[in-house]
């Protein structure tokens, strides 16, 4: 089975780009550019140099000797958390600036949820000098106050959704309208999401990823491919980022870690692999949970990057198919896997990260497994919800 994208923007039966006829252009204008501007030789150097010397790249994949000890297998984690501004994000931001600025946009916008997306675009903004405005819901501008400061500190101006659920679903909401009625600002959307050529674009950014644990994992363990690859998806950026050169190799085992928030079976949860149906939500075929009429509705996770209705169509396409098994983490077992990694190897990290850690107590691994995870942020951002948690 073909798990890539094809050149009508679907995987499978999911993707596409169901768009107003105010985004045609616009939309089109990317897909007819991107790939040909991503290929040429200036701009790959360009992307190399700044993920080399300003993001950090390579990021280190760490054996956790101590964690492997409680899980039973050999666990290594791939430090995304180390990128500058704490997170994954900061990939696709660098390549989506450099395609901005080689199509002569003039402003950026972008969402956020957790905040990281928002910091990464805000940084890039500043890096390039152009000018940036990111949406973010007022729910979530309250529980991410670290980062709200950081982008305007950045020089972005942070626009507050006050609609709906006032969270991630309603920022890409609003920041697609301002895309619709400013057909000559760029969106640098965030995670792999929304209409085509978006996910698959970001999944190319992100793709750094995989291809830096290949060579990683065969220093380390004289082999390129592990047992299992685990990442926490929400849009599914990190996850893409994870999962891309592996797709087509079905000895290597993908795991999706979504949010179950307070269960799955349960009115508050973002578990939408396992809740959702088949619509068209932000412009993309994809899963999402709705309601009897097709309406999304309204997800909830303790994670504010996982708090969204749907899911990227290539994670549709890969739970779907079998060929991803997606596991739901509620709440109490992310905070739970937080605290674990803290007190076993010193690492605090993001509350996304940590749905993909609680994934490794819910797999029956065998002790020779060779086991690599994202750590997609670090936990500064988070540390008022932990606080919560472990003051109790």
């Amino acid at each position: 089975m073909n798990y890539n994208v094809n050149e009508n923007g679907f995987y499978g039966e999911f993707g596409g780009a169901f768009i107003p006829e105010t985004l045609q252009r616009s939309i089109e204008e990317l897909k007819n550019n991107y790939l040909k501007v991503i290929s040429e030789k200036s701009f790959q150097d360009e992307l190399k140099q700044l993920l080399r010397d300003y993001v950090g790249r390579p990021t280190p994949l760490y054996h956790a000797q101590h964690l492997s000890e409680a899980v039973g297998a050999k666990i290594y984690l791939k430090r995304e958390d180390l990128c500058h501004t704490g997170a994954h994000k900061l990939n696709n931001a660098i390549g989506q600036i450099l395609l901005a600025k080689r199509l002569g946009k003039k402003r950026v916008i972008a969402e956020t949820g957790a905040g990281q997306h928002g910091v990464a675009t805000a940084t890039v903004c500043a890096l390039m000098n152009i000018p940036c405005t990111i949406y973010m819901g007022e729910t979530d501008i309250k529980r991410q106050f670290l980062n709200v400061q950081r982008m305007k500190m950045l020089g972005a101006n942070v626009e507050a959704v006050t609609f709906g659920t006032k969270t991630l679903t309603e920022a890409v909401d609003a920041a697609l309208t301002d895309y619709c009625n400013n057909p000559e600002t760029f969106y640098l959307l965030g995670s792999a999401v929304g209409p085509a050529p978006y996910p698959d674009m970001v999944a190319h950014f992100q793709s750094v990823i995989s291809e830096e644990i290949k060579k990683q994992l065969k220093e380390q363990e004289g082999r390129e491919n592990p047992d299992y690859l685990i990442a926490c998806v929400g849009g599914g950026s990190n996850a893409a980022g994870t999962f891309f050169h592996y797709l087509d190799n079905e000895k290597v085992q993908l795991i999706q870690a979504e949010a179950a928030g307070l269960g799955v079976d349960t009115d508050k949860n973002a578990a939408t692999l396992h809740n959702g149906k088949i619509g068209v939500l932000h412009g993309s075929k994809v899963l999402f949970l709705q309601d009897e009429q097709g309406k999304a509705i309204d997800p909830y996770s303790i994670s504010a990057g996982l708090d969204y209705p749907g899911v990227g169509p290539l994670h549709c396409h890969l739970a779907t198919s079998g060929r991803a098994r997606a596991i739901a983490i509620t709440d109490q077992e992310a905070l739970d896997a937080a605290l674990q990694l803290t007190r076993l190897e010193g690492i605090i990290p993001a509350i996304e990260s940590s749905h993909a850690l609680a994934a490794l107590n819910k797999i029956e691994f065998k002790t020779s497994d060779v086991v690599v995870l994202t750590v997609s942020g670090r936990g500064d951002k988070d540390m008022e919800t932990y606080s919560k948690y472990f003051d109790k």
